[in-house]
């Protein structure tokens, strides 16, 4: 079992908490809870209502969206945001791809941080334009190859 120092330590990098305090990682720390997925298993599954916020601190997990691989996510991505700052369901399935250990924040841990820790949604929010970002991006390359 890992000591406090190094859980703290093991949320420090992760880019998501990379600019937390001792104080705030402690208080993360108390509202995630340190799961481990074996190969092949969903850890979430496109369509069904989202519970929890999902942080891969080792390991590598797969996305699909209606049966097609969209990405690939390892240490320090996270999911399930969406699901969860707008009651939607999920739109995709995560898969490990290897054995992963995850941190699992629920909806209501996940909206006390955000309320709590304005730098945490900060940084969330810094990341999810960098997703939509991306995703337009890769829609406008199709349209090109599409219209061409």
């Amino acid at each position: 079992m890992a000591s406090k120092n190094d859980l703290l330590e093991t949320f420090r990098a992760l880019p998501l908490f990379s600019q937390c305090t001792d104080d705030e990682l402690r208080f993360i720390d108390s509202m995630a809870d340190e799961v481990s997925v074996s190969a092949g298993r969903e850890l979430i599954r496109q369509g069904e209502l989202g519970r929890e916020f999902v942080v891969i601190e080792d390991g590598e997990a797969l996305v699909e969206r209606n049966g097609t691989e969209i990405a690939r996510l390892g240490p320090g991505d996270y999911f399930g945001e969406l699901a969860l700052l707008d009651d939607h369901v999920r739109n995709a399935t995560v898969r490990a791809v290897t054995d992963v250990m995850v941190q699992v924040i629920d909806r209501r841990a996940f909206q006390t941080l955000l309320e709590d820790m304005p730098g945490l949604a900060r940084n969330l929010l810094t990341g999810t334009a960098r997703r939509l970002s991306d995703l337009d991006r890769e829609v406008s390359e199709l349209r090109e190859r599409y219209e061409s």
